[in-house]
């Protein structure tokens, strides 16, 4: 893929442009649906019930484990049994961590592409930190990152705009210089609420009752490219 666009970007001479891109995790930057689904099934035929449809669990799949776990048992936080069908999906998942998790195509060559043209990136996400530290590391991301947010990283996750300020803080931008890309209603919620541009990763893990119109996004991509393209035409 060529790194070509974005050569109009000089931070000396637009101080407020868009010079740091904040991803979400779980279906925005990396497919991990297939393993959150295989944990999931596994817990699921340890239940003796029959497996749930790879299609339903990556609708599910940006909510974590209390929307899988929902997903397949029927029950909400407030069950006596869900603590520790909780606590067994995450041991699953922890040993699976990235049996078959990869980044989404050409989600590698959009990183290299900000790199070259001189903008930082950084992964904010609801995922506990004990999976994603381990997760950005398999995917070979850590030097690269300037910055990682967890669920519990900050006092409070998304849709509080919390974390995606203190990751812009992190990576040396300005809420104004940031653009958050996401897959869900709360990843929007937050950049919005934060002051960031915002964009909606189609190719991520959208139900289909999800109305990505309402969610007051400032734009929407079918693919990881298309935030390079985005980005040269609101430079």
């Amino acid at each position: 893929m060529s790194t070509t666009l974005l050569t109009r970007y000089d931070p000396l001479r637009m101080p407020e442009k868009i010079r740091t891109v904040l991803f979400d995790l779980d279906g925005t930057l990396a497919d991990t649906a297939p393993d959150l689904g295989f944990a999931l099934n596994t817990l699921v035929e340890e239940a003796g019930r029959p497996p749930v449809p790879y299609a339903a669990i990556r609708a599910q799949a940006s909510h974590g484990a209390r929307g899988l776990i929902q997903l397949g048992f029927g029950v909400s936080v407030a069950d006596p049994d869900f603590d520790a069908l909780r606590s067994r999906f995450l041991k699953i998942y922890g040993e699976h961590l990235c049996d078959k998790t990869v980044l989404f195509p050409g989600m590698a060559d959009v990183l290299a592409a900000l790199q070259k043209n001189n903008l930082n990136w950084g992964i904010v996400t609801n995922k506990p930190s004990f999976f994603t530290d381990r997760l950005v590391r398999a995917l070979q991301l850590e030097a690269q990152a300037s910055c990682v947010v967890s669920g519990d990283t900050t006092k409070n996750s998304k849709p509080h705009p919390e974390p995606l300020l203190f990751a812009c803080a992190k990576a040396g931008s300005t809420p104004h210089q940031c653009l958050y890309v996401g897959d869900a209603a709360r990843d929007i919620e937050a950049g919005r609420r934060a002051g960031m541009k915002t964009l909606i990763a189609l190719f991520g893990y959208l139900h289909p009752e999800d109305q990505p119109n309402s969610w007051g996004a400032d734009g929407m991509i079918q693919t990881p490219q298309e935030i390079l393209a985005w980005l040269d035409k609101n430079a």
